[in-house]
């Protein structure tokens, strides 16, 4: 079986969209997948199945609508998939270390796109690159690096126009979910 990582997009924010994780988990049980286990109330959820990518963030995404009554799109990563993510990181130590010396928040994230951006998006997102925000495209996951803040952040607000549905973790968060998933 496939260890993978839904990670759900725009849940419990701002007061919207609530879902609680007990009941998320039951929903994924529901639908047949196995040793499912949820990582914060952001939406995370680890779990194992044979089935194909495509397949699954169907089913769950349609469980999800039934269940609680509003659609949530769902980007799904195998556990192998976030190990990369996590060693293939295009940042060096120094730059890292740099950003979280001006910042008292997060700086490192990674935006997990549906599909690959079309070339001529990612271009546009050039327009946002600057010595506070800067950003690196490796197949379907864009790494982001904030020297401020994301929430100020030009590029982390247009990275929602790359064409595919695309939700944001911080990278302890996914450096989390790597180690909970490795342990299933």
């Amino acid at each position: 079986m496939n260890i993978y990582i839904a990670l759900l997009r725009g849940i419990n924010v701002g007061g919207k969209n609530m879902i609680k994780m007990p009941e998320l988990k039951k929903a994924f049980d529901s639908i047949g997948l196995c040793e499912v286990q949820t990582y914060i109330q952001s939406g995370n959820v680890i779990f194992k199945s044979d089935e194909e990518e495509a397949t699954l963030q169907t089913k769950i995404e349609t469980k999800i609508e039934a269940a609680f009554g509003f659609p949530v799109k769902v980007i799904l990563r195998m556990l192998a998939e976030l190990e990369e993510i996590i060693l293939d990181c295009p940042f060096s130590k120094d730059e890292i270390s740099e950003a979280e010396s001006l910042s008292d928040k997060e700086c490192l994230y990674v935006a997990l796109l549906s599909t690959v951006p079309p070339k001529e998006k990612t271009e546009y997102l050039n327009a946002y690159r600057n010595e506070n925000d800067d950003y690196r495209i490796i197949g379907r996951n864009v790494y982001l690096l904030f020297r401020n803040s994301i929430s100020k952040s030009k590029l982390a607000n247009n990275v929602q126009k790359l064409d595919a549905v695309v939700t944001v973790r911080n990278w302890k968060t996914l450096s989390k979910l790597v180690l909970l998933a490795k342990g299933i």
